[in-house]
């Protein structure tokens, strides 16, 4: 039987940056580990930046747990601030589920991601006007497209991503 513990400075760890508003690090922890059902990783997003575009998912339950630094949680038509400590759930819904952690601080903001693996799962990205759709596990490898709402042809991930909301949530909450 393999080893059931990893350390997250054992895990592999990738990262992404897009544009001007999005960037991330991420150690994978769960898949690692062999885990199919439920994901899990340290996420750590720079100041200023977003991981992921705005989203919401038909399928999968997201849990995030803010370990370090401090930023803004988009949650539908809402904005709510968050520090260390807090936990957020996020579950299965239309555009009134999206959601987006942003990093507001002058920090990393680094959080535990816990997440439901089901596929096939449907993701709307009601900032960019498209729908994505991943047929494969997290972890394993991917068949995801996104398509935009006018269905003319499919688009890439960052695609029509201009974080423009991340940009102004950041200058709104470094005013207060």
């Amino acid at each position: 039987m393999a080893k059931p513990v990893i350390n997250v400075s054992q895990g592999p760890t990738h990262s992404a940056q897009s544009g001007q508003h999005f960037a991330y690090s991420m150690t994978e922890l769960a898949a690692e580990l062999g885990a199919r059902a439920i994901g899990a990783n340290v996420t750590r997003v720079p100041p200023g930046k977003a991981a992921f575009p705005y989203h919401h998912h038909y399928a999968n339950e997201e849990h995030f747990f803010v370990l370090e630094g401090s930023g803004v949680l988009r949650c539908g038509d809402e904005t709510y601030r968050v520090a260390k400590y807090d936990y957020i759930v996020s579950i299965p819904g239309g555009p009134d589920r999206a959601h987006q952690l942003i990093n507001t601080g002058t920090e990393d903001l680094v959080y535990l991601a816990i997440s439901t693996s089901v596929v096939p799962e449907v993701c709307g990205y009601p900032d960019s006007a498209k729908v994505g759709v991943r047929t494969a596990p997290f972890g394993e490898p991917s068949s995801r497209f996104l398509i935009p709402d006018d269905c003319k042809d499919t688009v890439g991930y960052w695609e029509r991503e201009d974080g423009e909301r991340v940009a102004q949530i950041v200058r709104k909450d470094r005013v207060r």
